[in-house]
């Protein structure tokens, strides 16, 4: 386990839990120490060696890869802890490999789960690695989650960032995450207009009936930034708690990419596997008091179906065991 001083009194993300992580405290993400749950060349924009984190201080009924960010609730299968100065070696190792050179692989991307939380770990590797091959580039996938100090040591050693906006609306992304939206608008802000050069791109999931009315106020609120920023449409996969709900169309997709346009965006694009089928669920009516906007109301109602005993949903204020992160689905797409 890293001995890193800011988990005595974690204070990494916007949770501020101040639990003592190094005696074994948990707060919201559930981990103690820093777990790489797997490590791979990795084909996906930016091509890299990638090393996903296990744990995540969000709970997204969307999770693409649900089985590492809700561990240790889940039984999937994780390397554990590796050594700093060995991992560096791996990944350095990896990037000048036949199969790394193969797809032009050319730095260490970081995922998970949420790298954020663990930090110190990753700043440790990155220091390493470095030291083995200076210059080694570095790419951090963020939720937006983070403290602002948190922030600012990222871009003191990242290459480039990937930053998930997954609402506009603090009740619909509290709704489908657990936390509020406001740390992840003020860290967007930051990286796209004081670090432009490092974000790789704006990443919005596109989830039919919940977040499709986000877009036009996410492309505003980024033409204010920029318009020059890079923007990813992410088609919505089913998954997780939404594993029933159907994908984002073709034709919705197209539609973002027009309302991107009509906002001056000029750096905005889709990817993702559309059109996968699904029916969407009835809103519970017993949800409704607690949500007033119609796109909460039917996240909710997974979210419920999935385990989550409180509503509004607010991780941090909950004092309940989690039962949505030892939540199975049912279906895999």
């Amino acid at each position: 386990m890293s001995a890193s001083p800011d988990l005595a009194s974690c204070e990494l993300c916007e949770h501020r839990c101040k639990v003592n992580r190094l005696a074994g405290e948990l707060g919201v993400c559930g981990m103690a120490g820093p777990v790489v749950a797997s490590a791979q060349v990795h084909p996906a924009p930016p091509a890299s060696y990638t090393v996903f984190m296990a744990g995540c201080n969000l709970k997204c009924l969307n999770c693409q890869n649900w089985t590492v960010s809700s561990y240790p609730a889940t039984d999937a299968g994780v390397r554990g802890f590796v050594d700093p100065a060995e991992l560096a070696r791996e990944c350095v190792e990896a990037l000048d490999s036949f199969a790394g050179r193969l797809i032009s692989a050319d730095r260490i991307f970081f995922s998970g789960g949420a790298p954020d939380i663990h930090l110190p770990y990753v700043e440790e590797v990155v220091r390493e690695a470095r030291r083995l091959a200076p210059g080694t580039r570095v790419n951090f996938d963020t939720n937006g989650f983070l403290t602002e100090a948190s922030l600012r040591r990222v871009l003191a050693f990242a290459t480039s960032v990937t930053f998930d906006i997954k609402a506009f609306s603090d009740e619909v992304h509290r709704t489908l995450t657990g936390a509020s939206v406001k740390p992840v608008l003020r860290n967007a802000e930051i990286v796209g207009g004081e670090h432009r050069d490092q974000l790789w791109e704006y990443r919005v999931l596109v989830i039919p009936g919940m977040t499709d009315d986000q877009v036009e106020p996410l492309c505003d609120f980024i033409a204010s930034i920029d318009r020059d920023l890079p923007v990813c449409f992410l088609a919505f996969r089913p998954n997780f708690a939404l594993a029933d709900h159907p994908g984002a169309s073709l034709r919705l997709m197209e539609r973002c990419l027009d309302v991107a346009r009509s906002k001056g965006l000029t750096k905005a694009h889709w990817a993702g596997m559309p059109a996968i089928p699904g029916r969407v669920a009835a809103p519970d009516p017993d949800l409704f008091p607690h949500y007033r906007d119609l796109s909460a109301r039917l996240a909710a109602t997974y979210a419920a179906r999935a385990g989550c005993a409180t509503h509004p949903r607010d991780c941090a204020a909950c004092s309940s065991n989690c039962r949505l992160k030892g939540y199975v689905p049912t279906r895999a797409t």
